[in-house]
């Protein structure tokens, strides 16, 4: 069974962790950047069995092809 000190400096393994866990988690988040219309469309319809290869690979032309008849789709064509 590993010892819970170092041997060499004697202090705590697990303190470093900790702390610096700690101080991670006291940082702000990075804001996430906001999805396109494109990517919102896919992320909402690639699981769909009609625009699914047989490989299980999403159909991206089909996916394309759907997006241009959406508002948002055609909106991006002006």
């Amino acid at each position: 069974m590993p010892t819970k000190y170092c041997p060499e400096c004697g202090t705590r393994r697990g303190m470093v962790r900790e702390t610096a866990r700690r101080a991670y988690e006291d940082l702000p988040k990075p804001k996430k950047r906001k999805l396109s219309a494109w990517n919102k469309f896919v992320k909402a319809n690639a699981k769909k069995p009609r625009f699914r290869l047989r490989s299980g690979a999403p159909n991206l032309k089909k996916l394309g092809v759907a997006f241009r008849k959406t508002p948002a789709g055609r909106k991006k064509r002006r």
